[in-house]
């Protein structure tokens, strides 16, 4: 008991100390308040209680001691002085913020107004070079290739489609090999560079570049104008040369890409069914994942989604997300892929549980007032179907058809694709047959196109920016830059399609996140300084 006590009688001490210090001398050194606190504590730990007095004196004598050390290191009696020796040159004005509010609203609106004002000019040069060109099988064009240009075969000659094209260093574009006089054109390795499609949308895009070249002189500072073609092609200014990775494949497809997706469509919730039967067994089953996984390519930010396999139990890929839909960020859509890779065949496939659960999980998300509230799809990848299953269509969907179809018939069999086509057209949807892993990109990128076509026949161009992204074309000596993208959709103005709605692909630029910054006031307040 009396060692209890004499620890309080301490801790007392200990704290009257303290709150003296505290009281006497500001600004203080806590890391000196405390060491000496210990000591103290310490002390009295070991003695009895000093008589009070001498604790003030003590505390009083220590509380100097640190005003004294701050005032020392700190230096507040030289700046006090300075203040005094400006104080007659120093003006402080008031600022009217929200005067400062308008100003910087009306710099962010002016700059907004033109990077949209130059991808509009690039639509309608787009749209109207489109409506005076007419489709030749047959074209011959040599356009300069992003990956060929400047390349020699053995014999010193330039490749086909590799012409020469003048490259310089621009410090604009950190210093890059440019030429800011043309656009150049890169295909995805998947593709045929020769293809008639490509070929004639190459052509007939190639007015862009004066309408590219006019955008760099009106507003400098533009970095990257291009135009991405429905068919697969993307035609970049200034144009650059384009290197494949170390296996010889430039993978880029500007289908994918999320300014080209936000422009092409509106925002989605997306349930894809995969057939996980007993007959998807070996190739067929690895189609159909990496068709799944193509779809994911294409679903952006604004989409949700969620993957379940069938057979006669209903699986989800991911077991936790059980009954709702998630955004299609990209750590999302990752997850999912990982979990693709556990799906096996087996059992018989029983496709109206799937789809009664598909209708189920869209009309019960959507009347939460989550996802995109806009277009609903189910994608079915499969090798077949017995039957319509027109009395689930009846119930759920008939005859508003909210939610679109889109079938995928896996393989080279067609004995089922009848009622893979009913089901597909009956639900304002799609049919398409892959038969090997090559087919898949191109068919799955078909359903953009249906989902594009209530955009292009009400001919809404909106303007859409993107989120925030890193860019590593023009890293510099900060690092990787900032960016978001201003796109608009390009339709097709011919009477002959366009009642069918045809998206002729997406044009953008890119807008570095400084550039926004420049819009914004370098100060919070004005403050004169006179001679300082």
């Amino acid at each position: 008991m009396p060692e209890n006590l004499n620890l309080l009688r301490a801790f007392g001490v200990f704290f009257f100390i303290f709150w003296t210090a505290f009281n006497t001398a500001l600004p203080r050194l806590l890391q000196s308040v405390l060491l000496a606190m210990t000591c103290v504590l310490h002390f009295f730990l070991s003695f009895p209680p000093p008589p009070l007095h001498s604790v003030k004196l003590w505390a009083s004598a220590f509380g100097g001691e640190i005003k004294s050390i701050a005032a020392k290191y700190s230096g507040s009696q030289l700046l006090q002085k300075k203040y005094k020796e400006y104080e007659k040159d120093v003006a402080i004005e008031e600022i009217d913020g929200l005067q400062l509010v308008k100003k910087l609203a009306k710099n962010m609106e002016e700059m907004f107004h033109k990077k949209s004002e130059a991808v509009r000019r690039l639509v309608e040069a787009a749209e109207d070079a489109y409506l005076k060109h007419e489709f030749d099988a047959d074209l011959q064009y040599e356009y300069f290739n992003a990956v060929l240009i400047n390349e020699r075969d053995e014999e010193g000659n330039y490749l086909e489609l590799g012409k020469e094209f003048i490259l310089v260093p621009n410090d604009h574009f950190n210093n890059l090999p440019v030429n800011i006089s043309l656009s150049d054109v890169q295909v995805p390795t998947n593709m045929y560079n020769k293809d008639p499609a490509i070929v004639n949308g190459v052509y007939w895009s190639e007015s862009l570049n004066k309408v590219f070249v006019d955008n760099f002189d009106r507003d400098p500072s533009l970095i990257w104008q291009y135009f991405g073609s429905a068919k697969g092609f993307f035609r970049q200014y200034p144009g650059i040369k384009w290197e494949p990775d170390e296996n010889g494949v430039i993978a880029f497809d500007c289908r994918n890409r999320k300014w080209y997706i936000q422009a092409a469509t509106s925002p989605k919730d997306v349930v894809i069914l995969v057939d996980v039967s007993g007959s998807m067994k070996g190739l067929r089953l690895t189609i159909a994942k990496q068709t799944v996984s193509s779809i994911l390519d294409t679903l952006g930010d604004d989409d949700f989604f969620n993957i379940i396999a069938y057979n006669e139990e209903l699986h989800y890929v991911e077991p936790c997300l059980n009954g709702t839909l998630v955004q299609a960020d990209r750590a999302n859509k990752e997850h999912f892929r990982e979990h693709l890779d556990k799906l096996f065949a087996k059992g018989i496939g029983m496709l109206d549980i799937a789809l009664n659960e598909a209708f189920n999980m869209l009309n019960e998300f959507n009347h939460t007032g989550q996802g995109s509230i806009c277009s609903q799809a189910i994608m079915l990848i499969t090798d077949g179907a017995v039957d319509t299953y027109d009395t689930i269509f009846a119930k759920y969907n008939w005859p508003d058809r909210k939610v679109r179809i889109f079938t995928y018939l896996i393989g080279r069999e067609a004995a089922f694709a009848d009622n893979l086509k009913w089901m597909a057209c009956a639900n304002k949807g799609f049919f398409t047959q892959i038969s090997t892993l090559a087919d898949v990109q191109e068919n799955v990128m078909e359903y953009l196109h249906v989902l594009s076509r209530p955009k292009v026949i009400d001919q809404e161009h909106d303007v859409v920016w993107t989120e925030a992204y890193i860019d590593s074309t023009l890293a510099d000596d900060q690092g990787l830059v900032l960016m978001t993208t201003v796109a608009m959709p390009v339709f097709s103005k011919q009477n002959e399609t366009r009642s069918k709605g045809i998206l002729l692909g997406v044009v953008g630029t890119d807008v570095p996140v400084k550039e926004l910054l420049k819009t914004i006031p370098k100060y919070k307040g004005e403050v004169e300084l006179g001679a300082l």
